[in-house]
């Protein structure tokens, strides 16, 4: 049964490629569920599917077989234009390699999610203003993707994320082109954004960026490994238990 209250439920989802007379198994029969407000990483090695099961979540691939359920609703058989109509109103995704359009300012590129949604000008310049001062970004915003840092880049991309509202944030190896300090600074607008009650969800091979989130689902050979939960007493983490998918 779907409880109304969460984003996520995947439900014996396989993923396979054909690559000629070979087939390659990318996820095997996996089953989770990820509520409302929650800050789960997906964590695992190189090739271990954890990409190919964010892919799946956002809606830029379908499983080979099993469901997935979006706020109660199987995405797994949409049409093309129905998953964009998702992605663009739902999810936001913040990636590795940023993907900015060069040729443009900052500012414009956060203005793209508004574009594709039909929001007027005005509001798509005042929304997208708010996201990047929010981000830290008020100062830099005219200046394009090649005039600012990568970490500066990076702040870019999640207002851009953030800007149509979204209650989910997908984030795919966010901090894995930046160097440590920034990458600090990155995961702790990430801790902002879930306080204020957006669901994250962060892909990583990374422990100690996995470690911001509050639930760690392990991902190995296509399979969950493991999970794990955050244990806190008076406010301060303990460590971490493991639990049940």
């Amino acid at each position: 049964m779907i409880n109304g209250a969460r984003v996520f439920v995947a439900d014996g989802i396989s993923k396979v490629y054909t690559m000629g007379d070979i087939k390659v198994h990318a996820l095997r029969d996996i089953s989770f569920a990820i509520e409302a407000g929650e800050y789960v990483a997906i964590m695992g090695p190189s090739g271990s599917g954890k990409s190919t099961l964010m892919h799946i979540m956002g809606c830029l691939d379908r499983p080979t077989s099993g469901s997935m359920y979006l706020r109660g609703k199987d995405i797994s058989s949409l049409s093309d234009g129905e998953l964009a109509e998702i992605r663009n109103a739902d999810i936001g995704f913040v990636f590795q390699n940023f993907n900015l359009l060069s040729n443009i300012s900052i500012l414009e590129n956060v203005e793209m999610p508004m574009l594709y949604a039909g929001i007027p000008p005005r509001e798509r310049r005042e929304r997208a203003v708010r996201a990047l001062e929010m981000v830290g970004l008020g100062d830099r915003m005219h200046h394009k993707p090649s005039e600012v840092s990568g970490g500066q880049r990076q702040r870019a991309a999640i207002a851009r994320a953030i800007v149509n509202r979204p209650a989910i944030v997908l984030a795919d190896e966010p901090t894995g082109n930046l160097d440590s300090a920034t990458g600090t600074e990155i995961m702790e607008l990430f801790d902002e954004l879930n306080a204020k009650g957006n669901t994250i969800i962060l892909v990583t091979h990374e422990r100690d960026i996995a470690e911001h989130a509050s639930r760690i689902i392990h991902i190995l050979d296509g399979k969950i490994d493991r999970v794990e939960v955050r244990t806190e007493r008076n406010g301060s983490v303990q460590g971490w238990e493991a639990v049940e998918a």
